[in-house]
């Protein structure tokens, strides 16, 4: 029987699915001037589970026979995909309103797919792995097509359901593997069983390419990324700014915590292919961006660049390596999300204006939306006193550090090449007349507003007051010493 302390080391993944389900049935039941109130209690769960989340750390270790464990790199991951949650619902309330589309089951679907990214943070058994992953990713195949008669987010949907459903398999086949060599599938007796020299080398290779394959395609890593700009194209954009946040840094955590616990005796060997990995997924990500004029398929190549810079923390293989990947995960999830409630902000009905040409001339309209915006483009450059400066600063140390030089050279080249591409955003906000969208553009909502304020002051919180949170992500990532 479990025990009480179980339940409490589960309660914030306990909070969400009740709320979760308390949405859906009130849906049935509720007018359709009422369906935002949907949206506010959506908002409450994810808050209490917030609180949860803290109230749970006070209670570290492993639950239901260690098929999770709540230690500090779990609470930070799982605070991290509830903060998430949290923004993209307050930016979503006045896009569905002007989309006509208010519905209960919009965020209840945030609130299960956050569901899902919390039990990959803590999970400690590559069954409870499958789970978190599956409950995240079907979840978000919904969301990617919520808007049925819309085309983009059909063909959004299906390419995202048909290729994460095909890398999906590919993971289950590696935790099938895995377990016909070790006989476990707890990454804690996966690790002694290929420490003791017991299994096959090769074998143990195969098992680890496979699940290397499924956790590449949910991080959008190369050769991995190809469905990435599609999908965020044609998604809504609070479900594109969702999907490029939270079930990627969870995505993230669950990939290191495998292949870190797991995968640790086997370093020498696989470290090669994360390496290459983060040099491919830099290279193809930002050359790729430079051609684009749509701004969310731009920050699509963005999101696979950002993840090969993420790489190259993990390619260091080191207590400050995993840190500063968990610190650059949190500054990532809010310019990103912080972009794309601007960019929904601007895009008008049916997503009209999506083109960087679109953003000319918003400093004259809305001279605190596009001072807001710059501040999030230059925190995914890496200008100091922004989030995204100390983020790839500390990346970059803990690959000098491992004496990664050349990856960390030819990442710095990366990000010299990636400011092209985002100071076009600049120009197009500051130096050019304002264009129609501008010009019948409303001022934004309060959600709107909340959102988009809330990821600035984190992103400059993050640039001037750094050790606030990497201290707290170091002492985190010490369970992977």
């Amino acid at each position: 029987m479990p025990h009480a302390s179980d339940y409490i080391r589960f309660l914030p993944e306990i909070v969400l699915t009740v709320f979760g389900v308390v949405v859906m049935m009130l849906e049935a039941i509720t007018s359709e001037r009422q369906k935002a109130s949907l949206g506010v209690l959506s908002l409450l769960g994810m808050a209490i589970a917030f609180a949860a989340n803290i109230y749970a750390q006070t209670l570290p270790g492993q639950a239901f026979r260690g098929m999770i464990a709540v230690d500090g790199y779990g609470t930070f991951f799982r605070g991290l995909v509830l903060v998430v949650g949290f923004l993209c619902i307050l930016m979503s309330f006045s896009y569905l309103e002007r989309e006509r589309a208010q519905a209960g089951e919009y965020y209840a679907l945030i609130l299960f797919s956050v569901v899902g990214q919390c039990v990959l943070a803590t999970a400690n058994d590559l069954m409870m792995v499958f789970i978190g992953i599956e409950i995240s990713s079907i979840a978000t195949y919904i969301l990617a097509g919520f808007f049925r008669d819309d085309q983009r987010n059909n063909e959004s949907a299906l390419k995202y359901f048909l290729l994460g459903s095909f890398a999906t398999a590919f993971l289950l086949y590696g935790i099938a593997w895995i377990y016909g060599l070790v006989g476990s599938t707890n990454l804690d007796e996966i690790r002694r069983g290929l420490a003791s020299q017991s299994v096959s080398p090769i074998l143990v290779g195969l098992a680890a390419g496979l699940m290397f394959v499924g956790f590449g395609f949910k991080v959008s890593v190369a050769p991995f990324q190809v469905w990435a700009p599609d999908v965020y194209q044609g998604a809504a954009a609070p479900v594109s700014a969702f999907m490029s946040a939270g079930p990627k840094a969870a995505a993230f955590a669950v990939f290191f915590r495998v292949f870190v616990t797991s995968f640790g005796p086997l370093n020498g060997r696989w470290m090669y292919v994360v390496w290459t990995c983060a040099l491919f997924t830099m290279i193809i990500g930002n050359f790729a961006a430079l051609l684009q004029s749509n701004v969310k398929r731009l920050l699509g190549y963005s999101s696979i660049a950002h993840a090969g810079y993420v790489l190259i923390a993990f390619t260091a293989h080191s207590q400050i390596g995993i840190a500063a990947a968990m610190f650059y995960l949190a500054s990532y999830a809010l310019m990103n999300i912080g972009a794309f409630a601007v960019v929904s902000h601007v895009a008008a009905r049916h997503e009209k204006y999506v083109r960087i040409e679109d953003l000319s001339g918003l400093s004259r309209r809305e001279p605190v939306t596009a001072a807001l915006l710059s501040i999030f483009v230059f925190s995914l450059i890496g200008v100091p006193l922004t989030g995204g400066f100390f983020a790839k600063l500390y990346v970059f140390q803990a690959a000098l550090n491992s004496h990664l030089v050349w990856l960390t050279v030819l990442g710095l080249i990366n990000s010299a090449i990636a400011a092209y591409y985002y100071l076009k955003i600049v120009v197009a906000i500051y130096m050019r007349e304002p264009g129609a969208a501008v010009a019948e553009l409303p001022p934004p909502s309060f959600g709107e507003r909340a959102a988009i304020w809330a990821s600035a002051l984190g992103v400059l919180f993050l640039g001037i007051f750094p050790s606030a949170l990497l201290s707290f992500a170091t002492v985190s990532s010490a369970a992977f010493r």
